[in-house]
């Protein structure tokens, strides 16, 4: 079973960047692997590192003053490729949520599949959480995955977001797709013998 979702409360890493696409979050490169562990290490690589593995200083991830497990992005964030290694990095690197103003459908999906909260809000508001963040690194935001409202705590403004009703049910209850079959094992096994 895998973490829980409820509420959670966190400092935000901003990348205030559009179209944000799949190979700047983990370049292909990274790919080979097929195991999730150790793709945290690459989140967002070419931009974390210069060419000879030295950090960048004025990249957001190295900067001490940023931190968090929400990760708050520009407009079209997860665009290009389908890779689902993508999901993997930012889910390996400690990230729990991701707000922008719009995600690539399928990275989206990826994202939810690998128990990262992908929350799409306005781009008013969106602007407002970068600039309270840039004001302040300090800047809390609260995601309530059951009322499904995040929260800027620095103003006290707020927006609702959407979520599919199963992938909500799975992210609170800490259920894969092969969790929730299992879960509901009875339940199958009764509507196949009623329909022997």
């Amino acid at each position: 079973m895998k973490q829980k979702f409820d509420i959670i409360t966190s400092t935000c890493v901003p990348l205030p960047l559009e179209n944000i696409d799949t190979d700047q979050i983990i370049p292909a490169r990274f790919l080979k692997a097929t195991d999730k562990r150790g793709f945290g290490d690459h989140l967002f690589h070419d931009w974390r590192y210069d060419e000879n593995g030295a950090e960048r200083k004025d990249f957001v991830l190295n900067d001490p003053s940023y931190g968090g497990s929400i990760l708050v992005a520009g407009k079209n964030f997860g665009c290009g490729s389908s890779r689902e290694h993508a999901a993997w990095a930012i889910a390996g690197y400690g990230f729990r949520v991701v707000i922008s103003s719009f995600f690539a459908d399928i990275h989206k999906n990826n994202e939810l599949n690998n128990f990262v909260l992908p929350v799409v809000v306005s781009e008013e508001f969106l602007k407002e959480l970068f600039d309270c963040i840039d004001k302040d690194p300090r800047t809390q935001v609260r995601i309530d995955l059951p009322r499904q409202t995040v929260s800027n705590l620095a103003t006290g403004h707020g927006e609702r977001f959407e979520i599919n009703a199963y992938k909500k049910h799975c992210l609170m209850n800490g259920l894969d797709d092969i969790d929730y079959i299992l879960e509901n094992k009875e339940k199958i096994e009764a509507w196949e013998q009623l329909n022997k």
